[in-house]
């Protein structure tokens, strides 16, 4: 689907000027979670390992008109809690975090070693708790915030070759709900929205034209998934419009599960 056949997109005056983090913004659903909080005015700051695409998601938005004012991409490793912890820290207070970079490298158990395990859990999880930490704070200075933790339907359908990339996302939605009741007297939303098969360039390694058809013919809805399907639902979540909202898996899988 392309840009110019996307529904119209709903627009939420708060998100206008509203500091906004992102990680793993630089492609995939991260590209379109940029693209979308962009969209609405807010200052978008997106962390990402890979410098070159980051480096022209910049170029293409600024050219399109969004200042970079507005728009920042920061270099960073997120496995290296130091260093994230330096960017969140130069950003200063945030409104909303989304906690969207994973990786699903694929493996099987025989070869899983205890320093791939941790490897995994760190670029999977572990960033989430303390990215997460680092912003609380300054959400509650700013009277509440929004954190919107990216999980996904793979584990509950139990797909092969994925077990930790699985644990992992399992153990974010149990970190959405503990996370939710021990910041929602500080006026913290915390969410956690699950992508179907959304297709992206690294996604596409993965699947065949065939494959594509057959998850779409599985689907309730016949729509081949792309970014900013998710997008749409993060940035509600992040708008007043949501303000009841906490604590609940936000599914966006066209029915497929």
């Amino acid at each position: 689907m392309t840009k110019e056949s996307r529904a119209p997109v709903a627009l939420y005056p708060g998100l206008a000027g509203r500091r906004v983090v992102i990680t793993g913004g630089g492609s995939g659903i991260g590209e379109g979670l940029v693209e979308a909080f962009v969209e609405q005015g807010a200052e978008v700051h997106f962390l990402d390992l890979a410098e070159a695409p980051s480096q022209a998601l910049v170029a293409s938005l600024t050219e399109q008109g969004a200042g970079r004012d507005r728009l920042q991409f920061h270099h960073c490793d997120l496995t290296d809690l130091a260093r994230l912890d330096e960017v969140l820290s130069a950003i200063g207070d945030v409104d909303v975090l989304v906690n969207n970079a994973a990786n699903d490298d694929r493996h099987r158990l025989a070869d899983i070693t205890p320093a791939y395990f941790d490897e995994r859990i760190a670029v999977n999880l572990r960033h989430l708790v303390f990215a997460t930490q680092a912003v609380a704070p300054g959400m509650a200075r700013r009277g509440g915030g929004a954190v919107i933790n990216l999980g996904s339907i793979s584990w509950h359908l139990g797909q092969a070759g994925l077990a930790l990339y699985e644990t992992a996302k399992a153990g974010i939605e149990g970190l959405t709900r503990a996370l939710a009741q021990e910041l929602g007297e500080q006026g913290i939303r915390v969410n956690c929205v699950i992508p179907g098969n959304v297709k992206t360039p690294r996604q596409s390694r993965w699947y065949s034209a065939e494959q594509e058809a057959q998850i779409v013919a599985e689907q309730k809805l016949k729509v081949r998934l792309e970014p900013h399907h998710v997008a749409a639902m993060v940035v509600f979540l992040a708008s007043d419009a949501a303000s009841g909202c906490t604590a609940h898996n936000h599914w966006v899988d066209a029915g497929w599960l």
